[in-house]
């Protein structure tokens, strides 16, 4: 009963933990969209970057807004995808174990006997469940109810399989040995094709980090060269056409919202590249987030402090 209480506890305190962290993540991002309407009104102006006019109310508020998105994204991301590391970590060693506990088997042991014999080995994060079993069998537990609690407290999806398999084949009362074999290669094959897919897809990954990467020194450069000629013909024009009264040329005015938008640009195209790129990584929106985190925060700081500040 000790050891079924703690396989049901701790299947929720894992969903629980990626939960709680979501939750905290949503707590922090409303904070930050508060204080960004105040900033855009003007009742809380925060000047991160010490040279701007004013400081930009709208900069400001796109501040808050980048922290934001990094409150929901990075907690929930970054802890999914360690969680995700840790299955594929276990799901990668079952295989061995299987074949262990099948090799045990054709020396005439039964199903229990082999698990048992098979704890000595070493299997990753495996090991300290797996010697669990072992000794919930020595204690004299079923080995249908050892596996299925087993089952419980890995609760991954080769795992679920796997599992389902092996007590059925025991029930029936055929060679498990076969059988174990069996699920054993048929588990590696898929891993390893699974491992051929992550390889060819690596190329596209490096494709989307690169082009978000030029898509900033595009920004770059047309802030470094491009932009401030406009300033300066701005300027020119503006002291031929201030003597008629015609006001601040347009070529001036537009230079703030040129700005504005290669900073919501590089937002969006951070949010949406570093999920495809976790998609085509692990085929996890989990994954995906973790990168829109770097890529965000990365674009964030370029923008804030690599690009020339645009005072016209």
């Amino acid at each position: 009963m000790a050891a079924n209480s703690d396989a049901t506890e701790q299947k929720p305190q894992e969903g629980f933990k990626d939960i709680y962290v979501l939750f905290i993540g949503v707590a922090l991002a409303v904070v930050c969209f508060v204080l960004g309407f105040l900033s855009m009104s003007g009742s809380f102006n925060l000047q991160l970057r010490p040279g701007e006019n004013q400081p930009s109310t709208m900069n400001s508020m796109l501040d808050w807004g980048v922290f934001a998105a990094l409150a929901i994204l990075g907690p929930y991301g970054i802890v999914s995808a360690r969680r995700l590391g840790r299955i594929n970590e276990i799901e990668k060693r079952l295989p061995d174990f299987l074949r262990d506990v099948a090799e045990a088997g054709r020396f005439g042991m039964t199903l229990p006997e082999a698990i048992i014999v098979a704890s000595s080995g070493r299997y990753g994060p495996l090991t300290d469940e797996i010697k669990r079993m072992a000794s919930q069998l020595e204690w004299g537990v079923p080995v249908s109810e050892s596996l299925m609690l087993f089952r419980e407290r890995i609760n991954t999806p080769l795992t679920r399989r796997v599992v389902s398999i092996v007590i059925k084949a025991n029930e029936a009362g055929g060679n498990v040995a076969d059988v174990l074999t069996m699920v054993a290669h048929d588990a590696k094959e898929a891993q390893l094709a699974e491992e051929q897919r992550r390889i060819n897809m690596s190329t596209y990954l490096a494709v989307i980090y690169i082009a978000f990467g030029v898509f900033l020194v595009t920004i770059y450069i047309m802030a470094a060269t491009f932009l401030p000629e406009m300033i300066t013909a701005g300027a020119s024009v503006g002291q031929i056409t201030a003597s008629a009264g015609a006001g601040v040329p347009i070529s001036i005015q537009i230079i703030p919202v040129i700005f504005l938008a290669f900073f919501v640009a590089v937002i969006v195209h951070a949010i949406g590249d570093g999920i495809m790129a976790g998609v085509i990584d692990s085929g996890k929106i989990q994954v995906g987030m973790m990168h829109a985190t770097f890529m965000l925060l990365g674009g964030w700081v370029f923008m804030r402090y690599a690009v020339p500040i645009l005072n016209p």
